[in-house]
C-alpha cells in the first residue's frame, strides 16, 4: 500500500503524508474510509509507531484525515484541500517544465502558444497533437 523509500534524504514520515496524500487525491483512498491503524501500519512497514502517529496528526491538521478516539483515523471529505494540493502539484509540474523548456532555448512566446493551445483543446477548439 505505501512504496517508502528508507534509503531516501526525505524523512519517512514526509514520505508517508505525501503517499497517503496522492491516494487520497487518485481516489485510492476513498472519504470515510479507515485507514491502517498506527500499530498495523508500523508492523507493516516495520517503522517506529512514533513515525507513523506524526504524519497522520500532520495529515489530520492539514484536513485529509480525521480520528474518531477508540475507532481510527479516517479519510476526510474534503474535497477544497485536495484542490488545492492538486493545484499546488500542477504548479510545481508547470515550473520545473518551463525551467526546462528555457534551458534547452524555447522562448517565452512559444511557452505561452503551448498553454494557448492546451486551452484550446480543453475548449473543444483543435486537438493537442503530441508529437
Amino acid at each position: 500500500m505505501f512504496d517508502l523509500d528508507l534509503r531516501s534524504r526525505k524523512p519517512i514520515y514526509e514520505q508517508l503524508i505525501e503517499k497517503t496524500k496522492e491516494m487520497i487525491i487518485h481516489d485510492v483512498l476513498k472519504p470515510d474510509e479507515q485507514l491502517p491503524s498506527v500499530r498495523l501500519l508500523a508492523k507493516q512497514l516495520t517503522i517506529n509507531p512514533n513515525t507513523i502517529q506524526k504524519a497522520y496528526r500532520e495529515l489530520e491538521r492539514e484536513g485529509y484525515i480525521y480520528s474518531i478516539p477508540g475507532k481510527g483515523s479516517f479519510v476526510a471529505n474534503k474535497k477544497e484541500a485536495i484542490y488545492d494540493e492538486k493545484v499546488k502539484q500542477l504548479e510545481e509540474n508547470i515550473l520545473k517544465l518551463c525551467q526546462e523548456a528555457f534551458y534547452i532555448g524555447l522562448k517565452k512566446e512559444q511557452i505561452f502558444s503551448i498553454v494557448e493551445r492546451a486551452e484550446r483543446a480543453i475548449r473543444g477548439g483543435e486537438e493537442i497533437d503530441s508529437n
